[in-house]
């Protein structure tokens, strides 16, 4: 199983990103696909998911209203549009695929792991 992010980079606060996330290996379209984020001397976060179909959809709070969590099960991709960034969102980017079949946030329910895609917002 490879899932590959992209899409990172330097962005004044503000602006958007739009990560994505390509997999290979498994059955897309009955995983979960989540992203998480971890910054310098921080735990890693829980950022977006998305169920099977794309149709529910469960969002940290620190990102709410700002992020968007998408997959295109036709492409085996994920993607996650983020909008207003600002400083605090600077962290590296994971992407992950859980089995389960509700969405869900603790990352101890994500089986597979991409490595991640650096963000970095100045002010």
């Amino acid at each position: 199983v490879q899932l590959q992010a992209s899409g990172g980079g330097v962005v004044q606060a503000g602006e958007s990103l739009r990560l994505s996330c390509a997999a290979s290996g498994l059955t897309f379209r009955s995983h979960i696909m989540g992203w998480f984020r971890q910054a310098p001397g921080k735990e890693r976060e829980f950022v977006a998911a998305v169920s099977w179909g794309g149709g529910m959809t469960e969002y940290g709070d620190s990102v709410k209203g700002r992020f968007t969590i998408s997959r295109d099960n036709a492409k085996n991709t994920a993607y996650l549009q983020m909008d207003s960034l600002e400083p605090d969102d600077t962290a590296d980017y994971f992407c992950a695929a859980s089995p389960s079949f509700l969405v869900v946030r603790a990352d101890s329910a994500y089986n597979f792991w991409g490595r991640g895609t650096l963000v970095t917002v100045s002010s």
